[in-house]
């Protein structure tokens, strides 16, 4: 524990890992550090495929270091079909910064979830943040549209685009595009960067998510432009990232963010355990094989057959209480 709580990578990684696998250690380990949490600041890069997420998130842990704070990553990646582990591997394509004692840099498998960060990408963050990093930053899978689970993972959200993203209008139209505290057109030194940031901000006027709304203050996405591999605007993205973080310290909004984010995680692990408690044992099997074989035989329908189910569930907790 003391090892994990000075920042040991071997240590940090290994605490990782046992919350990736679901070992059943890690519920321990993730009570005990509990309370050491809560002091990092969690930012999430998301963006579609070839945007520079991973440039930028280097550039930016760099530009953090600079200014002496600790930074943690987590990439989140396909997972690869052969080994159930992450398929890119991020350290490769964030270069020196991962050599940095200060910078921790994991890359984390999807494991199925469809949301672009892994199921486990919250716990991961509060083995950084109990480890002392002060800030966070959760890049992406970015593989579409359907990447909006990271905005309640993080306290602000950066969408990536570049003018290789395509047209600005229906790029705007995803749900993707919704979810950004800050805006960043990346690759800003190629042709079509302007006219994609210029298009960003006639749209943001033109009501376009204009404002957004954080325990009833205004907030508005500013357009950044930057070239993360020469580190071009990485400066005026950390200074916006600090505008968000000071507008929602004023609002109040950063402590309704994490409360939030409290209670979706208890919700969350209920919901698991109440999943697990309902499908586990041959019993449950069995039951389900019956029903199925009503529904076939035309005997009963699935929807009937899952209310029968459900309430037999929750006639046996009631018994059990």
């Amino acid at each position: 524990m003391q090892r994990l709580e000075a920042g040991e990578r071997q240590a940090l990684a290994r605490a990782i890992s046992l919350v990736e696998d679901e070992d059943p250690r890690a519920k321990a380990l993730l009570d005990a550090l509990y309370g050491r949490t809560g002091r990092a600041y969690r930012v999430g890069i998301t963006g579609p495929p070839g945007a520079g997420k991973s440039t930028l998130a280097a550039a930016l842990a760099r530009r953090l270091r600079d200014r002496g704070r600790r930074v943690g990553i987590l990439a989140v990646d396909p997972t690869s079909p052969f080994t159930g582990g992450a398929l890119l591997g991020d350290r490769i394509r964030m270069g020196g910064v991962a050599a940095d004692p200060d910078v921790f840099i994991r890359s984390m498998a999807t494991r199925g979830s469809l949301g672009g960060i892994a199921r486990t990408t919250s716990e991961a963050a509060d083995i950084l943040d109990a480890a002392g990093k002060d800030v966070v930053i959760v890049e992406t899978v970015g593989v579409g549209q359907s990447e909006v689970e990271v905005r309640d993972a993080v306290d602000t959200t950066v969408v990536v685009l570049s003018p290789e993203s395509g047209d600005a209008v229906q790029t705007l139209k995803a749900g993707l595009m919704e979810i950004a505290d800050v805006f960043c057109v990346n690759k800003a030194d190629r042709e079509g960067a302007d006219r994609m940031a210029a298009a960003l901000d006639a749209m943001l006027e033109l009501g376009v998510d204009p404002h957004r709304q954080d325990a009833g203050a205004v907030w508005r996405p500013p357009v950044v432009r930057t070239a993360a591999a020469t580190g071009a605007g990485v400066e005026e993205l950390d200074l916006a990232l600090e505008r968000h973080r000071a507008h929602l310290e004023a609002a109040g909004a950063l402590d309704r963010k994490r409360r939030e984010r409290v209670e979706g995680k208890i919700r969350l692990l209920v919901e698991e355990k109440l999943w697990a408690h309902v499908w586990k044992g041959e019993a449950f099997e069995r039951e389900l094989a019956r029903r199925g074989e009503e529904v076939l035989a035309g005997r009963a329908t699935p929807y009937g057959a899952a209310h029968e189910i459900f309430e037999s569930f929750v006639a046996r907790l009631r018994g059990s209480a």
